[in-house]
């Protein structure tokens, strides 16, 4: 009888790591080893003599260690205006624009500000933050605050700007949007289409005002209108302050729509046009700088930039995209009173 050939050796061998987990690890090692040295390279940086703000000089953009000689003071307000999630330094809100709009004030040598604004607004509570906060560091520290408004500085981005002693603006900026929305759904038809139905209980007949599961009331519609209609005169208030307007004149251009640059000038809800160059000059003038190029001091929290370097430069070299890794994330929007403009979202 033929002898049965020799079978191989079936010990099993230890299950090697498949291409993908390999790929995976390795480019979690690289991101590891890359913020490391970027931390590092932070930190030898902050310890060193130069440390310092940031300095616009022309063009170039460095990290340098200035002389408290006079400077304009620059604070960029980008998106829309909301409190922060957990008020985080790296986070982006108004805790955080506030805060570096008083430590420009604080800094030597900070003898104007220019608030850089493109926003559409944000939420009441979130623009009248860094609106008295603008309004508090006027009156303590007697500086002169710039508003530049980019392609968008409508509702709460005007509201904030009312608060500076000059607005310039672009001329196909908008802005204006002067008003107050408050956002509800009804989706009471979707619900009972889908079998869903809503059954809270609460303290009071009020508690669940503005529920998508519901048709609202005649009752709660002038609640809420009452709220708005408040928010609404607080708004113009501000701006007829701002701008030296009356109450009516405010009012007369006050029913929710946008302008543009060129056409705020003409209604007097800016100063001047142009661009960041005009604004930097107009905020040198009004702080007494002599300077003919006076020096620009950006905002800066070290925390702030060290997580925004390592967010870019995290993207930049490993292609990480919307699902990968976030270290600053924004903060979200929530329902409630809005000074926002709907359109620029």
């Amino acid at each position: 009888m033929d002898s049965m050939p020799e079978t191989p050796d079936a010990s099993p061998e230890p299950h090697a790591p498949g291409p993908r987990r390999v790929k995976r690890r390795l480019i979690t090692g690289l991101i590891v080893l890359h913020l490391l040295s970027l931390l590092a390279a932070v930190f030898l940086v902050v310890r060193s003599k130069g440390d310092g703000p940031f300095e616009q000089n022309g063009s170039a953009k460095t990290l340098l260690h200035l002389k408290p000689n006079d400077s304009v003071g620059w604070v960029s307000i980008r998106g829309p205006i909301m409190s922060s999630e957990s008020g985080k330094l790296w986070e982006r809100g108004s805790e955080q624009w506030a805060r570096r709009i008083e430590q420009l004030a604080n800094t030597k040598g900070v003898k104007a500000i220019v608030l850089d604004i493109n926003s559409p607004g944000g939420s009441v509570a979130a623009v009248q933050e860094i609106y008295m906060r603008i309004r508090r560091v006027k009156k303590e520290k007697k500086i002169p605050f710039v508003a530049l408004f980019g392609d968008v500085s409508a509702s709460g981005g005007y509201y904030l700007g009312a608060a500076c002693d000059k607005i310039v603006a672009h001329p196909g900026t908008l802005t204006g949007s002067i008003g107050v929305i408050f956002s509800a759904s009804n989706l009471e038809g979707l619900f009972t289409k889908i079998g869903y139905k809503s059954d809270p209980i609460k303290s009071g007949k009020h508690k669940d005002i503005g529920s998508p599961a519901r048709t609202m009331t005649l009752e709660e519609r002038r609640i809420l209108q009452t709220l708005i209609d408040d928010a609404y005169a607080q708004f113009v208030q501000a701006v007829a302050d701002g701008r030296k307007m009356t109450v009516e004149r405010v009012k007369s251009l006050a029913d929710g729509r946008i302008y543009s640059g060129n056409q705020a000038l003409g209604l007097g809800l800016v100063d001047q046009l142009g661009d960041s160059v005009d604004a930097t000059k107009l905020a040198a003038e009004l702080g007494g700088i002599k300077d003919e190029k006076p020096r620009v001091r950006r905002d800066t929290e070290k925390l702030n930039d060290i997580f925004e370097l390592l967010e870019t430069r995290a993207r930049l070299t490993f292609g990480l995209g919307p699902a990968g890794v976030t270290l600053n994330a924004g903060p979200s929007i929530p329902r409630g009173m809005m000074y926002a403009w709907s359109g620029g979202w």
